[in-house]
Protein backbone atom coordinates (compact mmCIF):
# COMPACT_ATOMS: atom_id res chain seq x y z
CA UNK A 1 0.00 0.00 0.00
CA UNK A 2 2.84 2.13 0.31
CA UNK A 3 3.35 1.64 -3.03
CA UNK A 4 0.28 3.78 -3.81
CA UNK A 5 0.86 5.91 -1.66
CA UNK A 6 4.07 7.21 -3.29
CA UNK A 7 3.01 6.82 -6.44
CA UNK A 8 0.28 9.39 -5.86
CA UNK A 9 2.77 12.05 -4.93
CA UNK A 10 4.86 11.09 -7.90
CA UNK A 11 1.82 11.40 -9.65
CA UNK A 12 0.78 14.71 -8.26
CA UNK A 13 4.27 16.24 -8.53
CA UNK A 14 3.79 15.34 -12.03
CA UNK A 15 1.14 17.68 -12.96
CA UNK A 16 2.71 20.45 -10.79
CA UNK A 17 5.81 20.22 -12.44
CA UNK A 18 3.30 20.30 -15.87
CA UNK A 19 1.97 23.49 -14.37
CA UNK A 20 5.67 25.27 -13.51
CA UNK A 21 6.82 24.42 -17.16
CA UNK A 22 3.18 26.22 -18.90
CA UNK A 23 3.60 29.17 -16.63
CA UNK A 24 7.57 29.74 -17.55
CA UNK A 25 6.47 28.74 -21.27
CA UNK A 26 4.30 31.76 -20.87
CA UNK A 27 6.99 33.90 -19.89
CA UNK A 28 7.11 33.33 -15.93
CA UNK A 29 5.13 32.16 -13.57
CA UNK A 30 2.21 34.99 -13.22
CA UNK A 31 -0.02 32.94 -15.74
CA UNK A 32 0.08 29.80 -13.83
CA UNK A 33 -0.64 31.47 -11.03
CA UNK A 34 -3.86 33.32 -11.99
CA UNK A 35 -4.86 29.75 -13.97
CA UNK A 36 -3.70 28.23 -10.62
CA UNK A 37 -5.91 30.38 -8.30
CA UNK A 38 -8.63 30.22 -10.48
CA UNK A 39 -8.78 27.08 -10.45
CA UNK A 40 -8.31 26.43 -6.18
CA UNK A 41 -11.44 28.76 -6.44
CA UNK A 42 -14.05 26.78 -8.58
CA UNK A 43 -12.67 23.44 -6.90
CA UNK A 44 -12.93 24.74 -3.54
CA UNK A 45 -16.81 25.88 -3.36
CA UNK A 46 -16.90 22.31 -4.84
CA UNK A 47 -15.17 20.55 -2.28
CA UNK A 48 -16.76 22.10 0.32
CA UNK A 49 -20.39 21.66 -0.25
CA UNK A 50 -19.00 18.16 -2.17
CA UNK A 51 -21.83 16.46 0.35
CA UNK A 52 -24.41 18.74 -0.78
CA UNK A 53 -23.76 18.88 -3.89
CA UNK A 54 -23.30 14.75 -4.54
CA UNK A 55 -26.59 14.29 -2.33
CA UNK A 56 -28.39 16.73 -4.35
CA UNK A 57 -27.44 15.46 -7.93
CA UNK A 58 -28.73 11.59 -6.62
CA UNK A 59 -31.55 12.44 -5.57
CA UNK A 60 -30.60 11.19 -1.95
CA UNK A 61 -32.21 11.60 1.09
CA UNK A 62 -31.16 11.09 4.70
CA UNK A 63 -32.86 8.15 6.71
CA UNK A 64 -33.06 8.24 10.80
CA UNK A 65 -32.22 5.63 12.87
CA UNK A 66 -35.78 4.83 13.22
CA UNK A 67 -36.42 4.01 8.95
CA UNK A 68 -32.72 2.61 8.76
CA UNK A 69 -31.59 1.05 12.23
CA UNK A 70 -29.56 -2.37 10.63
CA UNK A 71 -27.98 0.20 8.18
CA UNK A 72 -27.38 2.99 10.75
CA UNK A 73 -25.78 0.26 12.84
CA UNK A 74 -23.57 -0.79 10.48
CA UNK A 75 -22.04 2.19 9.68
CA UNK A 76 -21.91 2.90 13.88
CA UNK A 77 -19.54 -0.52 13.76
CA UNK A 78 -17.30 0.70 10.99
CA UNK A 79 -16.79 3.80 12.11
CA UNK A 80 -15.83 3.22 15.34
CA UNK A 81 -13.38 0.48 14.13
CA UNK A 82 -12.20 3.00 11.86
CA UNK A 83 -11.93 6.11 14.20
CA UNK A 84 -13.85 8.27 12.85
CA UNK A 85 -17.57 10.02 13.82
CA UNK A 86 -20.43 8.01 11.88
CA UNK A 87 -21.10 9.97 8.93
CA UNK A 88 -24.79 10.75 7.51
CA UNK A 89 -26.56 7.95 5.94
CA UNK A 90 -28.70 8.31 2.89
CA UNK A 91 -30.64 6.41 0.17
CA UNK A 92 -30.77 7.25 -3.00
CA UNK A 93 -33.65 6.05 -5.30
CA UNK A 94 -31.51 3.88 -7.71
CA UNK A 95 -32.20 0.62 -8.43
CA UNK A 96 -28.77 0.10 -9.97
CA UNK A 97 -26.34 -1.27 -6.86
CA UNK A 98 -23.91 0.85 -5.89
CA UNK A 99 -22.42 3.33 -3.12
CA UNK A 100 -20.34 6.32 -2.83
CA UNK A 101 -19.03 8.65 0.31
CA UNK A 102 -18.44 12.07 0.56
CA UNK A 103 -18.28 15.34 2.40
CA UNK A 104 -14.79 17.93 2.86
CA UNK A 105 -13.75 16.04 5.93
CA UNK A 106 -14.82 13.39 8.10
CA UNK A 107 -16.61 15.80 10.56
CA UNK A 108 -18.83 16.51 7.51
CA UNK A 109 -19.11 13.30 5.21
CA UNK A 110 -22.06 11.17 4.24
CA UNK A 111 -22.31 7.75 2.74
CA UNK A 112 -25.06 7.29 -0.12
CA UNK A 113 -26.71 3.88 -0.50
CA UNK A 114 -28.41 3.22 -3.82
CA UNK A 115 -31.62 0.84 -3.29
CA UNK A 116 -30.27 -2.02 -5.76
CA UNK A 117 -27.56 -2.36 -3.38
CA UNK A 118 -29.16 -2.64 -0.18
CA UNK A 119 -31.54 -5.26 -1.78
CA UNK A 120 -28.38 -7.33 -3.24
CA UNK A 121 -25.68 -7.65 -0.85
CA UNK A 122 -26.20 -9.79 2.27
CA UNK A 123 -24.91 -7.88 5.65
CA UNK A 124 -21.61 -9.31 5.75
CA UNK A 125 -20.89 -7.83 2.46
CA UNK A 126 -22.32 -4.38 2.76
CA UNK A 127 -20.39 -4.42 6.02
CA UNK A 128 -17.25 -4.33 3.51
CA UNK A 129 -18.25 -1.84 1.22
CA UNK A 130 -19.31 -0.10 3.96
CA UNK A 131 -15.54 -0.05 5.14
CA UNK A 132 -14.50 1.20 1.58
CA UNK A 133 -16.38 3.81 1.63
CA UNK A 134 -15.01 4.88 5.35
CA UNK A 135 -11.72 4.72 4.27
CA UNK A 136 -12.24 7.18 1.33
CA UNK A 137 -13.19 9.44 4.36
CA UNK A 138 -10.08 8.28 6.50
CA UNK A 139 -7.65 8.99 3.20
CA UNK A 140 -9.34 12.33 2.88
CA UNK A 141 -9.38 11.29 -0.62
CA UNK A 142 -12.22 13.93 -1.33
CA UNK A 143 -9.74 16.22 -0.79
CA UNK A 144 -6.92 15.02 -2.55
CA UNK A 145 -9.20 14.31 -5.73
CA UNK A 146 -9.87 18.21 -5.09
CA UNK A 147 -6.37 19.54 -4.98
CA UNK A 148 -5.41 17.06 -8.19
CA UNK A 149 -8.78 18.82 -9.85
CA UNK A 150 -7.32 22.36 -8.98
CA UNK A 151 -3.99 21.43 -10.22
CA UNK A 152 -5.20 19.56 -13.64
CA UNK A 153 -7.71 22.53 -13.82
CA UNK A 154 -5.29 25.24 -14.09
CA UNK A 155 -2.97 23.98 -16.33
CA UNK A 156 -5.81 23.33 -18.92
CA UNK A 157 -6.55 26.64 -18.90
CA UNK A 158 -2.80 27.14 -19.90
CA UNK A 159 -3.24 24.52 -22.71
CA UNK A 160 -6.85 27.04 -23.67
CA UNK A 161 -4.33 30.07 -23.96
CA UNK A 162 -1.83 27.93 -26.26
CA UNK A 163 -4.78 27.11 -28.45
CA UNK A 164 -5.67 31.03 -28.80
CA UNK A 165 -1.98 31.36 -29.10
CA UNK A 166 -1.45 28.62 -31.98
CA UNK A 167 -4.28 30.81 -33.53
CA UNK A 168 -3.06 33.90 -33.43
CA UNK A 169 0.99 33.06 -33.98
CA UNK A 170 2.38 33.75 -30.06
CA UNK A 171 3.92 31.74 -27.93
CA UNK A 172 6.30 31.29 -25.10
CA UNK A 173 9.06 34.37 -24.66
CA UNK A 174 11.05 33.71 -27.80
CA UNK A 175 10.57 33.09 -31.37
CA UNK A 176 11.70 30.07 -31.52
CA UNK A 177 9.23 28.72 -28.24
CA UNK A 178 6.54 30.30 -30.67
CA UNK A 179 7.25 27.39 -32.81
CA UNK A 180 4.01 25.84 -34.48
CA UNK A 181 4.91 22.42 -34.00
CA UNK A 182 5.64 22.59 -30.37
CA UNK A 183 2.73 23.85 -30.12
CA UNK A 184 0.65 21.22 -32.07
CA UNK A 185 2.94 18.74 -29.64
CA UNK A 186 1.73 20.63 -26.24
CA UNK A 187 -1.62 20.86 -27.82
CA UNK A 188 -2.31 17.51 -28.24
CA UNK A 189 -0.19 15.47 -25.55
CA UNK A 190 -0.38 17.72 -22.66
CA UNK A 191 -4.41 16.92 -22.45
CA UNK A 192 -3.49 13.16 -22.87
CA UNK A 193 -1.10 13.17 -19.86
CA UNK A 194 -2.99 15.09 -17.59
CA UNK A 195 -5.98 12.92 -18.28
CA UNK A 196 -3.77 9.80 -18.02
CA UNK A 197 -2.97 10.89 -14.72
CA UNK A 198 -5.71 11.79 -13.11
CA UNK A 199 -6.68 8.30 -13.92
CA UNK A 200 -3.75 6.56 -12.39
CA UNK A 201 -4.65 9.08 -9.32
CA UNK A 202 -7.73 8.03 -8.46
CA UNK A 203 -7.58 4.03 -9.34
CA UNK A 204 -4.66 4.42 -6.65
CA UNK A 205 -7.11 5.74 -4.11
CA UNK A 206 -9.45 2.76 -4.79
CA UNK A 207 -7.11 0.08 -3.98
CA UNK A 208 -6.34 1.86 -1.26
CA UNK A 209 -9.79 2.20 -0.11
CA UNK A 210 -10.15 -1.38 -0.96
CA UNK A 211 -7.23 -1.97 1.45
CA UNK A 212 -7.95 0.15 4.43
CA UNK A 213 -11.88 -0.35 4.13
CA UNK A 214 -10.91 -4.70 4.56
CA UNK A 215 -8.64 -3.57 7.69
CA UNK A 216 -11.27 -1.74 9.28
CA UNK A 217 -13.61 -5.21 9.27
CA UNK A 218 -10.90 -7.48 9.12
CA UNK A 219 -12.81 -9.86 6.61
CA UNK A 220 -11.02 -8.69 2.78
CA UNK A 221 -13.58 -11.60 1.49
CA UNK A 222 -16.71 -9.86 2.29
CA UNK A 223 -15.63 -6.67 0.00
CA UNK A 224 -14.42 -9.26 -2.40
CA UNK A 225 -17.36 -10.95 -2.57
CA UNK A 226 -19.29 -7.43 -2.88
CA UNK A 227 -17.62 -6.61 -5.61
CA UNK A 228 -18.28 -9.71 -7.44
CA UNK A 229 -22.01 -9.44 -7.49
CA UNK A 230 -21.82 -5.70 -7.99
CA UNK A 231 -19.74 -6.10 -11.06
CA UNK A 232 -22.55 -8.17 -12.48
CA UNK A 233 -25.02 -6.08 -10.68
CA UNK A 234 -24.04 -2.15 -12.29
CA UNK A 235 -23.95 -4.14 -15.76
CA UNK A 236 -27.94 -5.89 -15.38
CA UNK A 237 -29.13 -2.55 -13.72
CA UNK A 238 -28.57 0.77 -16.80
CA UNK A 239 -27.16 3.74 -14.78
CA UNK A 240 -29.24 6.15 -13.13
CA UNK A 241 -26.63 8.41 -12.17
CA UNK A 242 -25.05 11.81 -13.82
CA UNK A 243 -21.63 10.86 -16.03
CA UNK A 244 -19.52 13.24 -14.19
CA UNK A 245 -20.14 11.43 -10.96
CA UNK A 246 -19.19 7.83 -11.73
CA UNK A 247 -15.65 8.51 -10.16
CA UNK A 248 -17.46 8.51 -6.89
CA UNK A 249 -18.72 5.19 -6.39
CA UNK A 250 -17.38 2.03 -5.34
CA UNK A 251 -17.89 0.39 -8.92
CA UNK A 252 -18.05 2.17 -11.96
CA UNK A 253 -21.67 2.92 -12.90
CA UNK A 254 -21.29 2.41 -16.34
CA UNK A 255 -19.19 -0.89 -16.28
CA UNK A 256 -19.66 -2.23 -19.90
CA UNK A 257 -19.05 0.64 -21.79
CA UNK A 258 -15.91 -0.22 -23.96
CA UNK A 259 -14.88 3.94 -23.72
CA UNK A 260 -15.85 3.97 -19.60
CA UNK A 261 -14.50 1.20 -19.18
CA UNK A 262 -11.39 2.45 -20.94
CA UNK A 263 -11.36 5.80 -19.08
CA UNK A 264 -12.47 4.45 -16.17
CA UNK A 265 -11.29 5.99 -12.92
CA UNK A 266 -11.43 2.93 -11.13
CA UNK A 267 -9.30 0.01 -11.85
CA UNK A 268 -10.09 -3.47 -13.52
CA UNK A 269 -12.75 -5.24 -10.52
CA UNK A 270 -11.40 -8.07 -10.87
CA UNK A 271 -7.38 -7.10 -10.01
CA UNK A 272 -9.36 -5.54 -7.07
CA UNK A 273 -11.33 -8.93 -6.21
CA UNK A 274 -7.58 -10.66 -6.58
CA UNK A 275 -5.81 -8.40 -4.22
CA UNK A 276 -8.69 -8.83 -1.69
CA UNK A 277 -8.19 -12.50 -1.98
CA UNK A 278 -4.82 -12.66 -2.06
CA UNK A 279 -4.90 -10.34 1.65
CA UNK A 280 -7.56 -12.77 2.95
CA UNK A 281 -5.00 -15.75 2.28
CA UNK A 282 -2.55 -13.71 3.81
CA UNK A 283 -2.18 -14.42 8.16
CA UNK A 284 0.14 -11.04 8.55
CA UNK A 285 -3.18 -8.82 7.30
CA UNK A 286 -4.48 -9.92 10.46
CA UNK A 287 -2.00 -8.91 12.61
CA UNK A 288 -1.31 -5.11 12.34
Amino acid sequence: MLANTLKTFVLLLTLTLILVFLGEYFGGTAGGLIALIFAAALNFASWYFSDKIAVASVGAREVSREEAPELHALVEEVAAAAGLPKPRVYIAPIPQPNAFATGRDPKHSAVVFTEGILRLLNRRELKGVIGHELAHIKNRDILIMSVVATIAGAIMFLVDMLRWAAVFGFGGRDRDRGNPLVLLGLLIVLPIVVLLIRLAISRAREYLADYYGAKFVKDPEALASALEKLAYGVQAVPAEVPQHMSHMFIVNPFSGDFLAELLSTHPPIEKRIKRLRELANDPSFYLS
